[in-house]
């Protein structure tokens, strides 16, 4: 179990947006700390090597949006609460536990960006019911947790209903499991801002043989992403209790979630032949070994996926 201070939830408050049962949210999350982002600094030489791999020059503005939304994480159930004069929220605590993320997260990549001579550009994560409206289109909560990069979007979303999918359809329970599916999609936003997947993009437009292969690199850097944030996690103590963030067997329940999720395992599960060159997201085995590369190393210098010859 993840523990976390109720004053660090109250502060990522500002980054969940609820739009569950055409409820008011908090709004929040919508410009950066210190200014606008800086390409470059973190991620640098992943911009370097992906011009390499691709042969395109990545210094230039961003392309289209060209990509559907990400779908990475299999299907989910929404469901909608009944109205009445007094709403309990029954994921109130599912809720906090967001909240705590999105500020835990995000501290960590300003942290990163700060030191690596840049700025971050903080995301939103919006919560919702069965459907929600885009700026990458409307979508249902039968795409899962996902990240829209549209300029005038770069929000993170998610159906709490998903959690209950993870835990029973996918065997993958616990609030760690959880955290590794928001830091997952966190990782995509760092990936959009430092231009990696408006690049990634290009290249499918460009070599759509291997579209495939660039979305499995790209989802298996963001695993790589969150296992960054969870070594950075693994490291700090609450103020309240000073006791460490993560207890013992939290990495247990990350490993098993990005496991649960893998191309394969969804695969058969389906009752499918497991065909890898449908993949988009990776194996089982290739999703834990990234978040571990993360994790053990701490470096987002470490997760350059496009580089290697088998990620």
């Amino acid at each position: 179990m993840v523990r976390y201070d109720k004053s660090t939830a109250d502060k990522g408050s500002r980054y969940v947006e609820d739009r569950r049962d055409g409820r008011r949210g908090r709004m929040g999350g919508g410009g950066a700390r210190r200014g606008g982002v800086a390409v470059g600094g973190l991620g640098g030489l992943l911009i370097i090597l992906l011009g390499a791999i691709f042969g395109l020059d990545l210094t230039g503005g961003g392309g289209g949006l060209g990509a559907p939304v990400d779908a990475g994480f299999g299907e989910s159930a929404g469901q909608i609460p009944s109205s009445g004069t007094e709403i309990v929220d029954p994921d109130a605590d599912t809720k906090e536990f967001m909240e705590f993320l999105m500020f835990d997260i995000q501290d960590t990549w300003d942290a990163y960006f700060d030191q690596a001579g840049s700025v971050y550009q903080p995301t939103t994560l919006v919560i919702f019911d069965d459907v929600v409206s885009t700026g990458c289109g409307q979508a249902t909560s039968a795409v899962g947790p996902f990240y829209c990069p549209a300029p005038n979007d770069q929000k993170v979303y998610v159906d709490f209903s998903f959690y209950t999918e993870l835990s029973r359809r996918f065997g993958a329970p616990g609030d760690f499991a959880q955290a590794y599916v928001i830091a997952h999609e966190v990782g995509h936003h760092i990936q959009s801002i430092i231009g990696i997947s408006d690049e990634v993009r290009r290249a499918q437009a460009q070599d759509p043989a291997n579209k495939n292969e660039y979305s499995i690199r790209q989802e298996l850097q963001a695993d790589c992403l969150a296992g960054v944030w969870a070594h950075s996690a693994n490291r700090r103590l609450t103020e309240e209790t000073g006791q460490p963030i993560i207890e013992p067997g939290d990495i247990n329940e990350g490993l098993e979630a990005a496991a649960a999720v893998g191309d394969d395992r969804i695969q058969a599960q389906a009752g499918m032949t497991v065909e890898p060159h449908t993949w988009t997201h990776g194996s089982s085995e290739q999703r834990i070994r990234w978040f571990r590369i993360g994790f053990d190393d701490g470096d987002p210098e470490q997760c350059d996926t496009f580089s290697v010859d088998n990620p």
